[in-house]
């Protein structure tokens, strides 16, 4: 419980800053896409608690017992038990997050997620119940493979999720702090990149708490100013496709292409002299 409150604290001061210091100006009302992503995040946070968290506790339980998992076989223990398993977990969700791009199926259910026409705080719960649901899966083998103890799980969760909320956050930060940030972490500056409805800037970026993983995969995009960016999938940026009866079926139903915008061009990569090659966030 000490940590949920935690992560709760945390996201209402970004949701209240992000309105003081905005990084990017807003498209859409600020009212209506709370409502959906709201509505769609009560769908999910119920999937979550009635899927993932008994499967996640009945995983660590059993590694923990039989004993299962790269922990167990190799005997880490204390305070290197919090950091491999801290950046095993990570590395992971790396993995998983590319796979939401790259699998056709799953897509459909992530799309859902970057279809949102503005990015902040809100954004970071709107995650389809499909998602979460198939999530499931990945969350299982994850635990069981890596075999992390229940206190270092737990941990990492509550930086999970601040992470989420923070580098959704539509957050102004002074550039040499953010700058600073992100070479351990993914800020929104870096995040906002992967949300372009450019197809190159949102196959970059996948990291989801340490910015290390986009480095190391060569993944990693950063010199887009954020004026030059808008979010969402150009295929569905009309104002009907994030009402929330669209968003709940879109994943179902036949899909359109989604890097066309509604004038007939694909938008996949910005030319060159509107991208930058850059080793640190920029302006």
């Amino acid at each position: 419980m000490t940590g949920i409150f935690i992560a709760t604290v945390f996201t209402l001061i970004l949701f209240f800053l992000e309105r003081m210091f905005p990084l990017r100006k807003r498209k859409r009302d600020t009212l209506s896409r709370l409502t959906v992503n709201i509505a769609v995040s009560l769908t999910t946070f119920t999937v979550a608690f009635f899927l993932i968290r008994p499967t996640t506790r009945f995983f660590l339980g059993w590694t923990a017992n039989t004993p299962f998992g790269l922990m167990q076989w190799f005997k880490v223990t204390g305070l290197w038990e919090v950091l491999v398993g801290f950046l095993l977990l990570d590395l992971s969700f790396y993995y998983w997050h590319i796979a939401n791009h790259k699998i056709p199926f799953l897509w459909r259910f992530h799309n859902v997620h970057h279809l949102d026409p503005d990015l902040d705080v809100s954004t970071g719960f709107r995650f389809h119940p499909g998602e979460v649901a198939l999530s499931t899966f990945f969350r299982a083998l994850q635990v069981a493979f890596i075999g992390v103890s229940t206190s270092t799980f737990l941990m990492y969760e509550v930086l999970f999720q601040m992470s989420t909320f923070f580098h959704h956050s539509n957050m102004r930060l002074p550039l040499r702090l953010e700058q600073a940030l992100n070479f351990i972490f993914v800020t929104p500056r870096m995040h906002g990149i992967h949300h372009s409805n450019f197809r190159r800037e949102t196959d970059s970026n996948y990291s989801v708490v340490f910015s290390i993983w986009d480095r190391l995969h060569q993944t990693i995009g950063l010199g887009v100013s954020q004026e030059r960016i808008d979010i969402g999938v150009p295929g569905y940026a009309r104002k009907k496709d994030n009402h929330l009866k669209q968003v709940m079926i879109v994943p179902f139903v036949q899909q359109r292409e989604y890097w066309k915008d509604e004038s007939g061009h694909k938008r996949l990569s910005r030319s060159e002299k509107m991208r930058r090659k850059a080793q640190w966030l920029v302006e």
